[in-house]
């Protein structure tokens, strides 16, 4: 049998459509733009109470989760792939196994960070420094809300390993249980109960709770009738080394993108206060884009993964054309919105007049952020998907180091529009280096 024919029969049957793409990417960017309603809500809760110190504790104390769950991003991200290349490669018992392993780092990452929080508080406290007041309501807020830690990296598991099945529908569901719970329970205790922002809290961890319970139910009862894998199976050293090296790698591009975004608000304050409020404003509108732009991306993580489980080239290059022509379409949209509407979205964000002036300069550049980004996001989603973590973090430390040159350079040389030029050379960057070194990458995975 020469290579050709044997490559052939080991290939897997798998075909891309429109309706595949679609049935993972719009569930999932109605789940994550329902993540920004649990901020509003629970401002609003704490709002009602009319105390500053208690609203700056929550605020504060919001950030602070945000970047330490952030770390943990790779539970989801890298569990997707996992799991997608097992199902292409038509290995249930690997999918089940890849889960579990999941599920065991987050619960031990989980009370790792539950035994840290006078550690996370502390640096709270020194980066923020906030008053009094506000420190003890954030101290209040971190003690109770960090119960909720291995609770929050299990959805992240259970998330990741459904998105990998391309079980976009029943990942929206399950966000909708975590997220409705959070904010119904939120407004309950907070509100109702009177207990303010220790109901706030304790609303988000009965929340995440609602949602493991309600998550692990549904694969439990997947894995009964299928039969449970052996422990020997799920903590496989080669297969666990497999895992942490994946998550190793995410870990390290997803530290470089935040100090990405923290360098370009640091840079903005060194214009001044009026310059730093405008690009706060304006910083919404990509946050939102990417909500969009993120539910594409997980389509690429489960379509590729999935093609390259099945050594399927044309899976995986249908996938990457699919992807990419729903993606630039859905960025042309946003960019368009935001053109039509920014002036009207800005004055909805701030009444002040001189910060709505300022960013109303500045408005074409945040509309182009979709389009210059939407290729690296799609990038990410193939890389983390076809488990190619070691050139989506070289890339990205390629790109960030290009991206500090033009963040100094041409910012001091064009002020604030130099600063949002490095922004769009940085997403060009990551896009088109990931698109080269995915290029390369499979014609050497599928010989075409």
């Amino acid at each position: 049998m020469t290579e050709q024919t044997s490559s052939e029969a080991s290939r897997r049957p798998f075909v891309v459509t429109n309706r595949s793409v679609l049935a993972i990417a719009v569930p999932m960017t109605v789940a994550f733009l329902t993540t920004p309603l649990l901020g509003v809500v629970d401002t609003a809760v704490v709002g009602q109470l009319g105390d500053a110190a208690l609203l700056g504790g929550l605020a504060i104390g919001a950030v602070t989760f945000d970047l330490a769950f952030a770390t943990f991003n790779f539970l989801r991200t890298g569990t997707t792939g996992l799991v997608a290349q097992a199902m292409g490669r038509e290995d249930d018992a690997e999918q089940q196994a890849v889960f579990w392993r999941a599920l065991a780092i987050a619960a031990v990452s989980g009370l790792v960070t539950i035994l840290l929080a006078p550690l996370l508080l502390y640096v709270a406290g020194v980066f923020f420094a906030p008053e009094a007041a506000v420190f003890d309501a954030l101290a209040l807020y971190v003690g109770i809300r960090i119960l909720a830690a291995p609770l929050s990296l299990m959805n992240y598991a259970i998330l990741g390993y459904v998105l990998g099945r391309g079980e976009g529908a029943l990942g929206l569901v399950l966000q909708l249980v975590l997220n409705g719970s959070n904010i119904a329970l939120s407004i309950f205790f907070g509100l109702t109960l009177g207990w303010g922002l220790e109901g706030v809290a304790w609303g988000t961890v009965c929340g995440e709770l609602i949602g493991a319970v309600a998550g692990l139910a549904i694969v439990a009862v997947r894995f009964l009738r299928a039969g449970l894998v052996p422990r020997t199976r799920v903590f496989d050293l080669q297969a666990l080394g497999a895992m942490f090296t994946l998550n190793r790698d995410i870990l390290i591009r997803t530290f470089v993108l935040m100090a990405s975004f923290a360098l370009l608000t640091r840079q903005g304050a060194q214009l001044g206060t009026l310059t730093l409020a405008a690009n706060a404003v304006l910083m919404n509108f990509f946050l939102v884009a990417t909500y969009f732009l993120d539910g594409f991306a997980a389509a690429s993580e489960q379509l590729a993964g999935r093609a390259v489980g099945a050594r399927n080239g044309t899976a995986f290059h249908r996938s990457v054309r699919l992807v990419a022509i729903w993606g630039f379409s859905i960025a042309l949209v946003l960019m368009a919105v935001i053109l039509a509407s920014g002036d009207r979205l800005i004055n909805l964000m701030t009444t002040a007049p001189d910060v709505r002036a300022l960013a109303a300069l500045y408005i074409i550049w945040i509309a182009a952020t979709p389009l210059s980004g939407v290729l690296a996001f799609q990038m990410d989603g193939v890389f983390i998907g076809a488990t190619w973590s070691q050139d989506m973090r070289n890339a990205m430390l390629l790109s960030f180091a290009l991206y500090l040159v033009a963040l100094l350079s041409l910012g001091a040389l064009y002020g604030n529009h130099g600063l949002w030029a490095a922004l769009h050379i940085f997403l060009l960057a990551r896009g088109v280096s990931l698109y080269l070194i995915m290029r390369r990458r499979a014609a050497a995975q599928f010989g075409s």
